[in-house]
């Protein structure tokens, strides 16, 4: 991991880390994301493999010829349903229940066969019952289709069967906050008479319950589900096998040939290493574990202390999922959800996002200003040109990926599987091209061993090439099992709120609680959004809170008087959503990023939320400044009318990146040098007069436009002035030196 000779360093991993954090990053990565299990037996481990490559098969079949949307679905969570009762054990590891210990301790119970080498019965019994149960809409589609609304038994008992089956998966999976809520909200449609006035509903019976879950494609099998089955995996799938091929190493590799010789150095190609991955990767867990191997002991080696260090790549790999095209998956759900094109989604998150990172980068050289960190000497990097040429091809895909999605504007199944397949061919040919190369230009030099067979060099490197592919197909589909059984298990809460008619309710709950106030109505939405994801996927999180409260959002403020677009709303939950990656005491990325680095989790989780309170600002500031969205206005049938001026554009980026800044600052209490509070004061008046002119426009008589300019001269204004007084600091200094000498 690389230690430091750096004292803070000795002094903080010398602490010993609390059991329950002991886990290191690679446990939590397969935990939460490819699952803990790897059986000893042969035929276990080859199951699991057949069905990793059958699952990524069938996915890339249904996307060359499409099927019927609800067997589509009922295969795709069959094939989630097995994978997560074989790959994740019933409790973690070397920590079972207390029910299980006491258990152990009044009977003659064997303790040491691992739940992880080896599939229990109960497991195997569980996935064969949850496959079957899914398939049963596929094995009957037709005569379910006959009996629409008159359920028979068989049809009850399969749906209790895999609702019941479902929240043990997610439960395994996902941990137990995501089961809980859906369990709760399943007995809410039973107990509806029997609760307050507020939220009370005349109650469903049992058969129409189940029957609308598991039936229907408005609770289990519904658009969560749906955008799972067909668009997500195949984004997972590509991110899967590009990193196969090299291109998270790569993308790294290059982050620290640009930015490693300035201060601070590591961090910031940190932040830009976690960028360029999260293009590709929904899950800020899998950003922190791939790029933070690297990246943390090198910032440790310049001065950060570990705690530090893990939290800027936690902040910077949680940031990851507000990239698109991918977006944790949340971007393909949200444009299913409200029915527009999935580049609308992406053009108004851009934006928000770019400046979120670009002020992480300030953040980060901050940090290093006022710790004094030094850069990292060029000897110990990667020469950029040599880097950036070794792996220009796998730029290739990421290319094909953007230009048929942006430019000629086609689907993102087509882009995607036009993307897969020219990565595959990279993967294939790369390395027998590399030591063709290779040996071509030893023969040249004279430098060739005679023993060297050129043919079978060549042959073993196109196996290897062959083997990558397998694997990521094989990564790809384990990397889905968490994703597929959350927005399953997400469905069975989007069908009991439609079912109820729960967000009408809701809408007078958060009223009543918020007191009419919009602005309290948002924090007490966004502090919502924080604790169900400290617990859930963002994907689960987004899910449920869009179902919930963003129309909430949408009808308050129109009450209020004000106009928010339902996608503003959208994003305001999903941002939160995902900062909930890093938020104490539950936050997955916080745990992740310190193991790597040896620190406190809550410690790393506390810093890296501060890191990522310049985010969280952004969703307050997005939803009154629709601009900032490439938003226009909203026309009267509520559909969306986009910025297209690129100059305006262009300003609303710039003017909103150094509101960022001097926010930031204001947090940091650093701009040059080191701010007192009436700076830090006037920073926070630049940043919010900057960020929403439009108030001070009501009271002065002055232009947005025009306070914008005033509040970024005052920015500006204040470097010059502290560049100005650390010089005159710096010569004064040096005067007293010289005069001390001449004494």
């Amino acid at each position: 991991m690389g230690d430091s000779s750096d004292g803070v360093e000795r002094k903080d991993e010398s602490r010993p880390v609390a059991q329950p954090f002991a886990e290191t990053a690679e446990e939590i990565l397969a935990r939460s994301e490819a699952g803990a299990r790897d059986p000893r037996s042969r035929l276990a481990a080859w199951t699991i493999t057949i069905l990793c490559l059958a699952w990524s098969g069938y996915q890339l079949y249904i996307a060359f010829r499409p099927i019927d949307s609800h067997i589509a679905r009922a295969w795709h969570l069959a094939f989630a349903m097995a994978l997560a009762f074989l790959l994740y054990p019933t409790y973690k590891p070397h920590q079972p229940p207390f029910w299980i210990r006491g258990l152990r301790k009044v009977l003659p119970l064997r303790s040491g066969r691992s739940i992880v080498k080896r599939i229990p019965l109960q497991d195997i019994i569980f996935a064969v019952v949850g496959v079957c149960a899914a398939l049963y809409i596929w094995w009957d589609y037709n005569q379910l289709i006959m009996r629409q609304g008159l359920p028979n038994t068989l049809d009850i008992v399969l749906g209790t069967a895999l609702i019941v089956l479902l929240l043990e998966a997610a439960r395994r999976t996902l941990g137990p906050a995501l089961a809980i809520l859906a369990g709760l909200f399943m007995i809410y449609t039973i107990a509806g008479p029997y609760l307050p006035e507020v939220i009370r509903h005349r109650g469903l019976p049992l058969d129409f319950i189940i029957s609308d879950m598991y039936l229907t494609t408005t609770g289990i099998f519904g658009v969560p589900l749906g955008v799972s089955t067909d668009f997500v995996f195949l984004f997972v799938l590509f991110g899967a096998l590009l990193d196969k091929a090299g291109g998270g190493k790569y993308f790294i590799d290059v982050a620290f040939s640009v930015l490693g010789t300035y201060r601070g150095g590591p961090a910031k190609a940190s932040v830009l290493a976690s960028g360029l991955t999260g293009l590709v990767s929904g899950s800020s867990i899998a950003n922190t574990v791939t790029t933070g191997t690297f990246t943390i002991p090198l910032m440790k080696k310049v001065g950060l202390p570990p705690y530090k260090a893990a939290a800027i790549e936690v902040a910077a790999s949680t940031n990851g999922q507000l990239m698109p095209p991918i977006m944790g998956a949340a971007a393909f759900i949200m444009a299913e959800i409200l029915g527009i094109p999935y580049l609308d989604v992406v053009r108004a998150a851009i934006l928000p996002a770019l400046i979120s990172y670009l002020a992480l980068f300030y953040v980060v050289h901050m940090e290093a200003l006022k710790l004094g960190l030094a850069a990292l000497p060029r000897e110990v990097l990667p020469v950029f040109k040599r880097t950036f040429v070794r792996g220009i091809h796998f730029l290739i895909p990421l290319a094909v990926l953007i230009i048929y999605l942006v430019v000629l504007r086609r689907s993102p199944v087509t882009a995607v599987l036009l993307a897969i397949e020219s990565l595959v061919v990279l993967m294939v040919v790369q390395r027998p091209i590399i030591v063709f190369f290779t040996i071509s230009m030893a023969r040249r030099a004279g430098t060739l061993d005679p023993a060297v067979n050129s043919t079978a060099e060549i042959r073993k490197a196109f196996v290897t090439g062959i083997t990558d592919v397998w694997q990521g197909l094989i990564g790809g589909a384990r990397n889905m099992v968490s994703v597929g059984i959350a927005t399953a298990t997400a469905g069975i809460i989007v069908g009991v709120v439609t079912i109820t008619g729960m967000v009408g309710r809701f809408i007078i709950l958060i009223d009543t609680i918020s007191m009419g106030n919009v602005v309290l109505m948002l924090i007490f939405t966004a502090m919502t959004c924080l604790i169900l994801g400290m617990g859930m996927p963002t994907t689960a999180n987004y899910i449920i809170m869009a179902t919930l409260t963003a129309p909430v959002i949408v009808t308050l403020g129109a009450d209020a008087g004000l106009v928010f677009p339902l996608i503003a709303a959208h994003l305001f939950v999903f941002y939160f959503g995902i900062l909930a990656d890093d938020t104490p005491p539950v936050g997955l990325a916080a745990y992740a990023g310190a193991a790597i680095a040896r620190s406190d989790p809550i410690r790393t989780g506390i810093q890296g939320f501060t890191y990522d309170l310049r985010t969280a600002i952004l969703p307050f500031i997005f939803i009154f400044n629709n601009e900032l969205l490439m938003i226009d206005g909203v026309t009267e049938t509520g559909g969306i009318i986009w910025l297209d001026d690129p100059v305006r554009i262009g300003w609303i980026f710039f003017s909103g990146l150094i509101a960022m800044f001097a926010f930031a600052s204001f947090l940091q209490g650093q701009l040059v040098d080191r701010c007192n509070i009436l700076e830090r004061l006037i920073l926070l008046a630049v940043a919010a007069s900057t960020f929403k002119a439009a108030v001070i426009e009501a009271h002065l008589p002055l232009g947005p436009t025009t306070i914008q300019v005033i509040g970024i001269s005052v920015y500006f204004g204040m470097y010059a002035w502290q560049k100005y007084r650390m010089k005159r600091r710096a010569a004064r200094g040096a005067a007293e030196v010289i005069e001390g000498n001449t004494d």
